[in-house]
């Protein structure tokens, strides 16, 4: 069966799928059709991704419960004591259907309604919220569960790509597209990323807050798109390397968050240099002028590629605005020995201010 057909049978329209958008001029869905000793990418192989990610979910979960947490407490990984909250029901309504912070105005009326005095109301407030702070021993479950997950992912795509001649040299990477055969192990690797980023986004709401969390949904949407449209027009080879390219700072980073939490300064500046030397290699250089370069000047321009083209700009815009953060700091923290003023707020912490922190431990 054709890739439209199958799609059709998925309620999808055969339009939408049209070989003119997805593939580069002169190719057609036919070019892809699998034979009994050749495979393509088939688009409805995207559906594994759903009980992917509810595996993932699941080993998560044992892995926080049964290693992270064991690990941490082995480790010294001490949670806080916080005071403890007088049940007060009027207080409480205002808190979770109105705001965690009243104002000044609010503030005299909730303590005349309560019968308290404004300071007992201010410190009410202050200790319901340090109550809703995400443990440490929770961050340290997270992010060890991520370090794990990012190494992994690393290592395993570098040991299936060593051997390949278009991951040494990109002008192969384009060679006979897209009328490329799909390894199955590649084809696998891909569907456990797409499964991880599904599953990260499906656990948002039960994770960390972050001030950037309205990005962090944009950005994990992003990335499912340019996964789910890169294997669709078979752009598996140049997929891997984009993905390997991004997995080889953010293992470091998680590594350099774990010995944050438990406060091993030296080690975690140790890591955060290696970090900010691989981050910016990897994110200012190899990407766009090796990965990138290749992509616009071999590539001929159809739909699909326009599409994969702005989303690349974007994350290299980004790509840029977070090593200026990480140059600034290493200058103005680190060099410099400046103490800057943690930006996080009562429950949330953003990206920036993890990093701040990480700078200045």
């Amino acid at each position: 069966l054709s890739v439209p057909t199958i799609l059709t049978r998925m309620g999808v329209s055969e339009g939408f799928w049209h070989h003119e958008y997805w593939l580069p001029p002169g190719a057609t869905w036919e070019d892809l059709k699998d034979s009994a000793d050749t495979h393509y990418p088939q688009p409805q192989h995207l559906l594994l991704c759903i009980p992917g990610a509810l595996l993932l979910i699941f080993v998560r979960c044992i892995f926080e419960r049964t290693v992270a947490l064991p690990l941490g407490r082995t480790l010294g990984v001490r949670d806080k004591k916080r005071p403890k909250v007088q049940t007060n029901a009027m207080l409480e309504g205002f808190y979770i259907l109105l705001g965690r912070i009243p104002k000044k105005e609010e503030l005299v009326s909730l303590a005349k309604q309560s019968d308290l005095s404004i300071k007992k109301v201010e410190t009410w407030f202050r200790h319901r919220r340090a109550q809703d702070h995400p443990s440490l021993m929770k961050k340290f479950s997270e992010v060890s569960w991520r370090f794990t997950f990012y190494f992994m992912s690393f290592f395993s795509g570098l040991a299936l790509l060593y051997d390949k001649p278009w991951f040494w040299d990109h002008t192969v990477c384009w060679l006979k597209f897209p009328q490329q055969p799909l390894q199955p192990v590649l084809g696998w690797f891909y569907l456990l990323e797409l499964s991880f980023y599904c599953s990260l986004v499906a656990t948002l709401p039960f994770d960390v807050k972050r001030k950037d969390f309205k990005q962090q949904i944009i950005h994990h949407i992003a990335t499912i798109t340019l996964i789910f449209v890169s294997y669709c027009a078979n752009m598996i080879r140049f997929g891997m390397i984009v993905l390997l390219v991004h997995d080889a700072s953010d293992y470091i980073l998680e590594l350099a968050k774990m010995l944050h939490y438990l406060k091993w300064k030296q080690a975690c500046e140790a890591v955060f240099y290696v970090f900010a030397v691989v981050f910016i290699i990897s994110r200012l250089v190899i990407f766009p002028l090796i990965v990138y370069y290749y992509f616009v000047t071999k590539l001929p321009l159809f739909p699909i590629s326009c599409l994969i083209n702005a989303f690349l700009m974007i994350l290299q815009l980004l790509h840029i605005f977070w090593s200026y953060l990480i140059i600034q700091m290493i200058f103005s923290v680190i060099l410099h020995g400046e103490k800057g003023q943690d930006a996080r707020s009562d429950t949330e912490e953003s990206d920036r201010s993890e990093a701040e922190d990480l700078a200045k431990n």
